[in-house]
Formats: structure tokens, C-alpha cells, sequence
């Protein structure tokens, strides 16, 4: 079974609401990070840093998606984009979107691809 998030309390609801843990902001001082952007540690944690964002750098020895990072910390995207965005201005993460991979597939592609699912 899995444990309730320790961010909530059955009677009183959220005890420390997530915006609070990122001081009311709602973005990041750079880019926005996809979803699918890959999250690599790239520096070693000092002792200025809050527990959550402690917590991603532990999540993210091995390359992790950011949704998965909201998943693991158990927290709102936007939360996890600003903390995520604080450790890359730190430079103790870095960030690889998706489209600096290499070339996205064609568009045509991807239509035949979701024709032929629906012929299924």
C-alpha cells in the first residue's frame, strides 16, 4: 500500500502548501523545462540547500524525466520546475531538452503512425 504524501494531513489538509516551498514564484530565472527533459546531477549539494531540492539531487544520480522528478518528490510540476531551475543556477544540474537530442520525427510520420493505431 502506498504511504500518503506527508504533505497532507486527513483533517486539516495541506500542511506546508507547495508554493511556499518555492516563495510564491511561479517561474524559473531561465527556460521553462519540458516535461520529458532530462535531469542530470552535475555538481556536489551544499549545505544552503532546502530538503526537497536535496531530494531531487538524489533522484537524479541516474537521468531522470522532470515529470518524474514531480512524481518522485510527490509535488506539483510548476513547484518542481522552480526548484529544479534553483539547482540549475546553482550549476548543480543540468537540464537536456528533448529537441537538443537530435532531429523530432516528421510530422507525417507520426500521422500514419496514429492512422494505423486506429485501424487497429
Amino acid at each position: 500500500m502506498r504511504e500518503p504524501p506527508r504533505w497532507l494531513d486527513e483533517d486539516a489538509g495541506p500542511i506546508v502548501r507547495p508554493y511556499a516551498l518555492i516563495r510564491g514564484r511561479t517561474r524559473t530565472s531561465g527556460e521553462t523545462f519540458d516535461l520529458i527533459a532530462t535531469v542530470n546531477v552535475v555538481g556536489e549539494p551544499t549545505d544552503e540547500l532546502e530538503p526537497e531540492q536535496l531530494l531531487i539531487l538524489r533522484a537524479a544520480r541516474n537521468p531522470i524525466s522532470v515529470a518524474d522528478v514531480a512524481v518522485e518528490l510527490d509535488l506539483p510540476v510548476g513547484v518542481v520546475r522552480v526548484l529544479l531551475g534553483d539547482l540549475r543556477d546553482h550549476g548543480l544540474i543540468s537540464v537536456t531538452s528533448p529537441s537538443s537530442k537530435g532531429p523530432r520525427p516528421n510530422e507525417r510520420i507520426l500521422k500514419e503512425v496514429i492512422n494505423g493505431l486506429r485501424a487497429l
